[in-house]
């Protein structure tokens, strides 16, 4: 399943000059260093690899790559590095390639790559660039989701319990149940989507923009990222059983909307908090933001490789 409404193959592209962009925590560890090579192995020998420090401007990173020949930039890393780099690269008219070194890699898997470092890299050169808006709240450039509520609090705990016990699937799990366990009150919401305003308590508001992803939890919405809009799951949930009924059930996908969660479609959306700040999750990361977040699709699109194979 495509991860955003995707327009018509450009002409055949054939790159090259590659710069593979990875963090500082990418391929620092044997296998991924083994992963890395391999892939730049197949990407040739005009290909460079570039350290980015999330300290730096990875906007002026990726111009100066531009300016210096760059035809196609790949990332090299989670969905975290993969949004911060296609933020960057919104507008620009170069293409991007994801190469997946994270934990769950939903963009990338989403585009119908693998998972193994060196086969994506082999899709990516034999594929072809699309142009797709991603989604953006109060400026921010996300692929897969944006949220509000219990998940960015989840996220703050995962780093917590992974600098203790490593970057384990089962610890982001266990992040889970120990955010649960804590979970105090719902928040109050007034939402605004396409002009349709309404009032909800809730734990979790989840805006999706990845088809793929709301498939491998069960969820529906997959129509909305279709018509190029956001999938707005409001979660009935007010109280933490609520939450852990909606977790098991989303283990054992019998999740249901209408039961479980409200689905919206909206091209635009506004969301008001009670409070004046609250956590915002985007590509599993978070920061503090201020009320309301605006959700907006970009203007200007995103080039983005495609396999073959990948989705139509």
């Amino acid at each position: 399943m495509a991860n955003a409404g995707l327009a018509e193959t450009t002409d055949h592209f054939t790159a090259r000059k590659v710069r593979v962009i990875a963090n500082p925590g990418s391929g620092r560890n044997s296998r991924d260093k083994e992963a890395i090579d391999a892939a730049l192995d197949v990407f040739g020998a005009e290909t460079e690899l570039v350290r980015w420090d999330p300290k730096e401007d990875i906007a002026e990173l990726v111009r100066r790559l531009i300016d210096d020949g760059a035809d196609l930039i790949v990332s090299a890393g989670g969905d975290g590095t993969t949004m911060a780099i296609a933020g960057a690269m919104v507008g620009t008219g170069v293409p991007m390639g994801a190469l997946p070194l994270g934990t769950f890699n939903y963009f990338a898997r989403g585009l119908g790559l693998s998972e193994e470092p060196e086969e994506a890299a082999r899709q990516i050169l034999k594929g072809a660039p699309h142009a797709i808006r991603v989604g953006m709240v109060n400026g921010q450039v996300f692929l897969n989701n944006a949220s509000l509520g219990i998940y960015p609090s989840i996220l703050r705990e995962r780093e917590t319990v992974y600098k203790r016990w490593g970057r384990l699937r089962l610890m982001a799990h266990w992040s889970v149940a120990k955010t649960f366990f804590r979970f105090q009150r719902p928040m109050h919401l007034e939402i605004d989507a396409d002009g349709k305003k309404t009032t909800q308590r809730t734990a979790l508001v989840f805006v999706s923009r990845s088809a793929f992803q709301l498939e491998r939890f069960g969820l529906e919405g997959e129509p909305a990222i279709s018509h190029d809009a956001f999938a707005v799951l409001v979660a009935n949930a007010e109280s933490r059983l609520d939450l852990f009924k909606l977790s098991w059930r989303l283990v054992m996908r019998t999740v249901r909307s209408g039961r479980d969660y409200d689905v919206i479609e909206a091209k635009t959306l506004d969301i008001a908090t009670r409070r004046r700040k609250a956590l915002l999750a985007f590509d599993g990361e978070k920061r503090l933001e201020e009320s309301p977040f605006n959700f907006r699709m970009s203007d200007e699109d995103l080039l983005i490789m495609i396999p073959e194979e990948g989705p139509a």
